[in-house]
């Protein structure tokens, strides 16, 4: 085993990889299936903060390498250890997009074990949630956590 573990998902999602990748970078377009909102668009220079509904507090999301409609890549550890995010967008020839997400590094010990899957879990829910909205127009996320609220 590596001495770091990251978290993947991947979905194929029936939209031009021009609107799945607008939908990942726009806020407005975020905020129907992920955040509640942010301070400006992921592809802008410099830090931006992500609000969610069903979390408390502002998460800063510091953008790295966007190369439109094909990679995605931000920091959002918030300056702990690099927590980097790596979106890749893949067209496929039936005019629809694979999206694959890979989020590193996690150590591997227990608490890395448990980041990795949480993360990981976290990832295929905002997959799902983009190819609900996008495909649908549906908010999965929409009372989905509110259960957590009560804890």
């Amino acid at each position: 085993m590596g001495k770091h573990l990251s978290a993947k998902a991947a979905i194929q999602i029936q939209k031009p990889i021009a609107e799945v990748f607008e939908a990942i970078i726009d806020p407005e377009k975020m905020s129907n299936y992920f955040i509640s909102k942010s301070t400006g668009r992921l592809d802008s220079s410099g830090t931006v903060e992500w609000s969610f509904p069903e979390f408390e507090g502002i998460f800063p999301v510091e953008p790295q390498e966007i190369q439109p409609f094909s990679y995605i890549s931000f920091d959002w550890s918030g300056g702990a250890e690099d927590m980097l995010v790596e979106i890749f967008l893949e067209p496929q020839e039936n005019n629809s997009t694979v999206v694959h997400i890979k989020e590193k590094q996690m150590n591997v010990d227990e608490d890395g074990i448990q980041q990795a899957i949480g993360q990981t879990e976290g990832w295929a829910n905002f997959l799902a949630c983009l190819k609900a909205y996008l495909e649908y127009g549906i908010n999965l996320r929409k009372g989905a956590f509110d259960f957590m609220k009560e804890e």
